[in-house]
């Protein structure tokens, strides 16, 4: 068979623990036989970011800029237990955040779905998109722990010198405080980028957060999502015949939960982090969840929604059989293939990556699925795999297209 060939390459970003094992079976198995693969590879495994002091997840990010898409395997974002267990030199930050900060993207996070699982929520019929800004916020904060009584303020010197101040709070014993930020030029930037995808995607968009009470910091949300929609997109959504809303983010959760779905749900960097994850679950399972950051220069990030699946890698490592769903990260790639083939006007990685994710979606459909699968699917008759065995069936159905 012919293989299909790109003309510019990916910038691939291997990853950590069951996910950088399934990475590996996913290039062998469906996609090297297929296609001239063309990467420009960098080790985002916590090993070689703790040798390179991190430098390696910004020259990721870097080359994104450069290529226009890349695609990421899921990454450790280490805690105390994980600097004893890899012997790092620090608490790196999340790879995540670092390459959102560097293309000031948004996330765009949606459900795959299988006519054979149902979602949990029995009024949802279409796939909701969770669009998360990418910046700033409780992600960029700064933390100090208080030991004892005295005054927390909250402090801005501008260029000039000139200080404003204002009160936080009165410590009459020891606490916690934290300060975060973000700039009207990312939120225009997030605004934009929910705006264009809605109206790419011919869906509705909802906004939320909690203004009533942050009459500061989300106020400033809501104003520029309002001004930029009211100037720049009003006109545009009328004639596609689509919405745009906003409502309080607990009056959002309430609506959510009562629609059918088939909307863009934009949320603030904390509320997309949390409520994407309730989308997922709630759908069927977080290893079927789609995520890619798109920036408003027109960069383009795939990777899975879940992480690095820490407990079946502990049982590889022993040698156990595993059952981890590899659906996520192989949308991640298809993903990827799929923008790379239309901004090269390569129309047969275009079919590709089309084929592969209907490859994947008609398996689970014919029955045949990882344990977490079986244990959500309508089906009757369940022939439950292994994790490799798995992308070999799908291998098997991807063939006969």
């Amino acid at each position: 068979m012919k293989k299909i060939k790109m003309t510019t390459p990916l910038v691939e970003m291997d990853g950590d623990e069951m996910t950088r094992v399934i990475w590996g079976m996913i290039k062998d198995e469906l996609l090297k036989p297929f296609i001239e693969l063309k990467t420009e590879y960098y080790d985002l495994g916590i090993e070689y970011r703790n040798e390179t002091n991190d430098e390696v997840t910004v020259q990721a990010a870097e080359a994104i800029k450069r290529y226009g898409v890349g695609v990421k395997c899921a990454t450790i974002t280490p805690n105390a237990d994980r600097i004893k267990e890899y012997n790092l030199k620090e608490m790196w930050k999340s790879p995540n955040g670092t390459i959102r900060s560097i293309l000031d993207g948004t996330v765009f996070r949606a459900p795959i779905t299988v006519s054979s699982i149902k979602p949990f929520v029995r009024t949802w019929k279409e796939p909701i998109t969770i669009a998360r800004h990418a910046y700033g916020d409780i992600y960029k904060n700064v933390e100090m722990k208080i030991e004892g009584k005295g005054k927390a303020e909250l402090v801005f010197t501008d260029e000039n010198g000139e200080e404003k101040r204002k009160l936080i709070h009165k410590f009459n014993d020891s606490g916690v405080v934290m300060g975060m930020h973000n700039t009207n030029k990312s939120i225009e930037s997030f605004a934009r980028s929910c705006f264009n995808f809605a109206l790419d995607t011919k869906q509705d968009l909802w906004f939320a957060s909690k203004d009533t009470i942050s009459k500061k910091y989300d106020h400033t949300f809501k104003n520029i999502f309002y001004e930029i929609f009211e100037n720049e997109y009003k006109e545009r959504f009328k004639e596609a015949n689509i919405e745009y809303f906003y409502t309080l983010i607990d009056d959002a959760v309430a609506r959510v939960i009562k629609s059918k779905g088939g909307f863009i749900w934009a949320c603030k960097n904390y509320d997309g982090d949390v409520m994407s994850d309730m989308v997922a679950t709630a759908f069927g399972s977080l290893a079927m969840m789609t995520s890619v950051l798109v920036s408003p220069e027109g960069y383009y990030e795939y990777e899975a929604a879940h992480g690095t699946v820490q407990r079946h890698y502990y049982k590889h490592l022993k040698g156990e059989e595993t059952s981890t769903n590899s659906i996520a990260t192989i949308f991640a790639w298809s993903g990827a293939l799929r923008k790379r083939g239309e901004l090269d006007s390569n129309l047969e990685l275009v079919s590709f990556a089309d084929k592969l994710e209907n490859a994947a979606i008609k398996t689970i459909e014919e029955g045949v699925m990882t344990k977490d699968l079986a244990l959500l699917t309508d089906l009757k008759e369940v022939k439950t795999v292994n994790t490799y065995d798995f992308i070999k069936e799908i291998r098997k159905t991807l063939e006969t297209m």
